[in-house]
Formats: C-alpha cells, structure tokens, sequence
C-alpha cells in the first residue's frame, strides 16, 4: 500500500513542480468507493473492479477542474489548496457517509490465513496486497521503460518546454499521469479498507510515511521508491517487534509496551534523516 500510493505521488512529481497533498483523499475515496459498491453489488471482486476506474476518472476530472489552474501558481498557493480539497473531501465523506467508520468484509477465499513457517500463520489477504504491490511496481516500470507513453512522461520530467516543442501535449500529459496516480492512491485505500476501517481521513497518516519513501528513494525514482518503500516497512516493523523487549529490560512492561510503537515511528524519521545526511538526493536519484 505504501509503496502505491508512493509510485503514484513519484509519477506525479516527475512531470509536476509540487506535491498533490490532496492524494491522500485519493486513498480514502478509492476505499470508501470499494466499500460503497461491494455493498451495492453483494460482490467484493466486482466492487474494487468498479472502483479503480472509478477513481481513475476522479482523477482525470479534479486534475481538469482545479488542479491544472495551480500549476502556474506560487508553491504555497498550491499547498494551501491542496490541505483545502483534503479538508473539503473529508467533510464531503462525514456528509455522505456519516462520521461512523464503515467496515468493509472479505470474501471467504480472503480471509483465512496461510502457514508460511511451522506455528506462524499469515493472513491470505495480506499475502494479496504484497502480490498487488509487486504486480503494480512491475506494470509501472514497463510503462515508464517499454512503451511510448514512459517515453513521452520521461521526455515530459527531463525538459517539459523541449518536449512541448517537439510537438507532445504536456497538458494532457500531466492529466493522465495525475489520473494514474490518483489510481494507484485509491487502489491502495481499497486494500487498506478491509485491513483496517473505512474512515474520514485514513490517508492522511499513510500520505505522510509515502513522502518519506519518496525522499529516501530519490524524488522522481520509481525504483527508489519501491525500494525505499521496503526499507521503511522493514524499519517500522523491526522496531515494532524488537524495541518493546529491550525497553523491558530498563523499565515495566506496560510503559515498555506504550513507548516501544512511539519509538519505532521515531526510527522511520531518524533513517530518513540520516540518509539526507549522506545522500542528500536520496538513495536512488533519478539520472539527469
């Protein structure tokens, strides 16, 4: 999930001069979009089928009706409308919805859990999410590499003004990267979903952690953002597991228990900073 929502804020800032905040309401409408049509169609498979182009053409018509109006604008406007559409799509959600958390149900084949080692069963769905977080991270790559829309998008990220010479539509250009960006948000949202609950801003937090992943791995680089995306899952969990029985060693187990989560979320800011400290481009720079 996070390196979804990570590749999509990448494409978009290789061909965009700031980032959409505004994504992580992408996560929570692709979420509530597969909640809301898996209960209309009694069918979990057909509800996030609808919902990816669903949030595809989100995408396409936010990108036409405000954001291209920013790109011309000061830094802060931009921010500043960003945090404005999140809050604006927030309270759009509590009127439609309600502010009570929906749940969203797996289908049997989903909800089980697998035996990877002896004693240690992992839950299929998230098995699921790894498959479709390895799956996206290889489409991107041969749609950036292998096709002549990747080369109009890197040709549009190195030098927009030549590129728009050369006769490319850099407009268009930027609506369909922003709509496939918006895509892979809320594709993450409906993975998120069923994991956790369906809420009013649920992807804030995760917006966060992807523009973490984004500045290890080099803004711009898809590479470097599923890789970075891997490290930071790596430290946060390591930390997660590891910190609270060292920390029961120097003090009670339940401050130990409490301190042992906040401290491993320090470690993913720690790592970034360190990092920036050596290579201050990040780990997996794009070339040029």
């Amino acid at each position: 999930m996070l390196f979804l929502i990570a590749a999509g804020l990448t494409l978009v800032l290789g061909i965009m001069d700031f980032v959409f905040l505004a994504h992580g309401s992408q996560v929570m409408i692709g979420a509530y979009a597969a909640t809301a049509l898996t209960a209309w169609t009694g069918n979990f498979y057909l509800g996030v089928a609808l919902a990816i182009p669903l949030t595809f053409v989100f995408g396409l018509l936010l990108e036409t009706l405000i954001i291209r109006h920013l790109y011309h604008r000061d830094h802060m406007e931009q921010v500043l409308a960003s945090f404005g559409l999140i809050l604006f799509f927030n309270e759009l959600v509590r009127i439609g919805f309600g502010p009570a958390a929906l749940f969203s149900n797996l289908p049997p084949m989903l909800s089980g859990a697998v035996t990877i080692f002896p004693d240690a069963p992992y839950p299929v769905f998230r098995l699921v999410v790894i498959g479709v977080g390895l799956l996206a991270a290889v489409m991107i790559w041969l749609l950036v590499t292998r096709t002549r829309l990747g080369a109009l998008v890197r040709a549009g990220a190195s030098n927009r003004t030549m590129a728009a010479a050369l006769g490319v539509n850099i407009a268009l250009l930027q609506r369909f990267v922003f709509a496939i960006g918006a895509c892979l948000a809320g594709i993450a949202g409906m993975m998120l979903g069923p994991i956790t609950t369906v809420e009013s801003g649920m992807g804030e937090p995760l917006l966060i952690l992807s523009l973490v992943v984004i500045i290890i791995g080099g803004v711009g680089s898809v590479q470097g953002a599923f890789i970075a995306a891997i490290m930071v899952g790596l430290v946060d969990t390591t930390g997660r597991v590891l910190l609270p029985h060292l920390l029961r060693s120097v003090m009670d187990q339940a401050t130990a228990d409490g301190a042992g989560p906040a401290l491993a979320s320090m470690l993913v800011y720690i790592f970034m900073s360190v990092v920036l400290v050596v290579r201050p481009r990040g780990l997996f720079p794009p070339k040029g």
